[in-house]
């Protein structure tokens, strides 16, 4: 591993027995959390692993270190040194299953995005379920400036900002601001870096209130539409929609709960 990179989590239980808010950061702030080999492998086992470490879990907050950057990319270093398109092909392997761990991660995973958001950065925080970004933040897919596509979860881009924008990031590697990003659709919201944690709180809080289970099922939900076409995608709702209604299940007591308020 190398000197001052880490993977650190943060565990919380919320007031009121609401359950358990993760936070996981991308700890390399010397290289802008950059990541390598190692770190790659570590966010995979985290993120596989956390939802069975942490009973209760309702959501993962996803970060990197420090101010300045999220994730700054694929480590450069690194890549340089690949000798062979075998150990290239390894290599990016890791980056997709860092990628894949965060989108299989049976709870919400919201991105806070605090600074540089950029190559495999930017691909791990597409695979985040939603966005929030620093005013500060940068996005960017620069590997064709050194001479390699962008690949793996760069796929996930035209279903955020569609095909023409995809184009502009990836073919002419250009990097673009925070607003630009939240007016393009990668982000969903962005506030001041003052104001970060805070707008991460809200949705958390949002998050709270609703069923867990329930959660839970339209992630995996979300995911199927993903692979499917629409008529599969509606019909596999419908076994969704009847889980939530099985004995002692959220649906009827939450329902219940909802028209008593009333």
């Amino acid at each position: 591993m190398a000197a001052g990179a880490h993977i650190l989590t943060n565990v919380i239980r919320r007031a009121g027995g609401k359950g358990v808010i993760a936070t996981v950061t991308v700890s390399r702030p010397s290289k802008l959390n950059s990541l390598n080999s190692q770190l790659l492998a570590l966010l995979a086992q985290k993120m596989n692993n956390i939802s069975q470490e942490n009973p209760g879990l309702l959501a993962v907050i996803l970060t990197g270190s420090g101010p300045k950057s999220f994730i700054g990319g694929a480590d450069i270093t690194e890549m340089a040194a690949l000798e062979s398109p075998a150990a290239a092909r390894e290599f990016i392997t890791k980056v997709h299953a860092a990628c894949r761990s965060i989108r299989d991660c049976p709870v919400p995973v919201i991105g806070r995005i605090n600074g540089y958001a950029l190559g495999a950065g930017l691909e791990i925080a597409a695979s985040c379920d939603f966005r929030i970004g620093s005013r500060n933040a940068i996005f960017g897919m620069p590997e064709v400036n050194v001479g390699i596509p962008s690949v793996v979860e760069a796929a996930l881009l035209p279903g955020l900002i569609g095909w023409g924008r995809t184009r502009r990031l990836l073919l002419l590697g250009d990097n673009i601001s925070a607003i630009e990003a939240l007016q393009w659709g990668l982000v969903e919201k962005v506030v001041e870096p003052d104001r970060l944690d805070h707008a991460v709180e809200e949705w958390v809080q949002l998050l709270e209130r609703s069923g867990p289970q329930a959660v839970r099922r339209q992630k995996k939900l979300i995911r199927e539409w993903e692979q499917l076409g629409l008529d599969e995608g509606i019909a596999a709702g419908i076994p969704a929609f009847e889980e939530s209604f099985e004995k002692d299940g959220e649906g009827p007591r939450m329902l219940s709960n909802f028209l008593k308020r009333r």
